[in-house]
């Protein structure tokens, strides 16, 4: 389980820039931007924020999103 001080600061990377980049967790396994719709993946307790993988999952349903997450 990811730390609840790291989540209360985790930011969007892409989001941040413009506004306020904030994310949301999902089924303890997914951090998703509330803003663009970005979705990362924690992977071993630690958030996958690279902007490629958020990407890689913005067409993918929340409820069709793999859990746990594999690995990037």
């Amino acid at each position: 389980m990811v730390n609840a001080d790291l989540l209360e600061i985790l930011r969007c990377p892409v989001c941040v820039q413009e506004k306020s980049g904030e994310l949301r967790l999902y089924r303890e396994s997914w951090l998703i931007c509330t803003r663009c719709g970005r979705k990362y993946p924690i992977v071993d307790d630690i958030p996958v924020m690279l902007i490629e993988e958020g990407e890689k999952w913005m067409g993918t349903a929340e409820e069709a999103l793999p859990v746990p997450p594999p690995e990037p």
